[in-house]
């Protein structure tokens, strides 16, 4: 097994791309949880997701670090599909085989847990990390959009949370993080 290309903590927000029947790669956001004593890191899928059927056809998949507010928004909220397995845009990646764990459901929507063990993995750009504000407002902000529908959530309060977290993109991040925020508008038909 290899080594995560990373140093994991928490929850990181990741891009995964899993191969579809159609020899497609789809690119999916996907929130990977650092290992607990010792054991593997562990993510969960919410719904009838490609990212879920694939995991189940295929065995795996490729977990991305990427910096780009865009392509993390168009990750979450759109269906995307690519040619190649790892992304122009990633940082590092890493090849992960997936163990399906568990399957429970919250309020309705069926929630299933994987382990992730990295086989392979790369460090594409080496660069000093940094605190975005602007970014990570964007990373919530594509939170509270998937969860619109689901009805574990109250709608009011997810797009009171949406109008928040635009508000602190636009006026903290840079020119990719108010495209993004433009974005996330754009895929949940703009009104907040």
């Amino acid at each position: 097994m290899a080594e995560w290309p990373v140093a994991l903590r928490g929850t990181t927000e990741t891009v995964v791309t899993t191969r579809g029947p159609n020899d497609l790669w789809n690119v999916a956001a996907l929130g990977i949880r650092a290992p607990e004593d010792g054991g593997a890191a562990t993510a969960t899928t919410w719904g009838n997701t490609r990212t879920r059927r694939n995991f189940h056809r295929e065995g795996g998949g490729y977990v991305q670090f990427v910096s780009d507010p865009v392509v993390f928004v168009d990750a979450a909220l759109s269906i995307r599909e690519e040619h190649e397995r790892v992304l122009d845009a990633a940082d590092a990646w890493a090849e992960v085989e997936v163990e399906h764990v568990g399957t429970d459901d919250d309020d309705g929507t069926r929630r299933e847990n994987w382990e992730l063990r990295p086989v392979e993995s790369e460090v594409v750009r080496a660069s000093p990390a940094t605190i975005n504000r602007g970014f990570n407002a964007v990373v919530e902000a594509t939170v509270a959009a998937s969860r619109l529908d689901v009805p574990a959530y109250d709608t009011e309060t997810l797009r009171e949370r949406l109008r928040f977290f635009a508000d602190v993109a636009r006026k903290c991040g840079g020119e990719r993080e108010r495209e993004a925020i433009q974005r996330v508008r754009e895929c949940v038909d703009g009104e907040w």
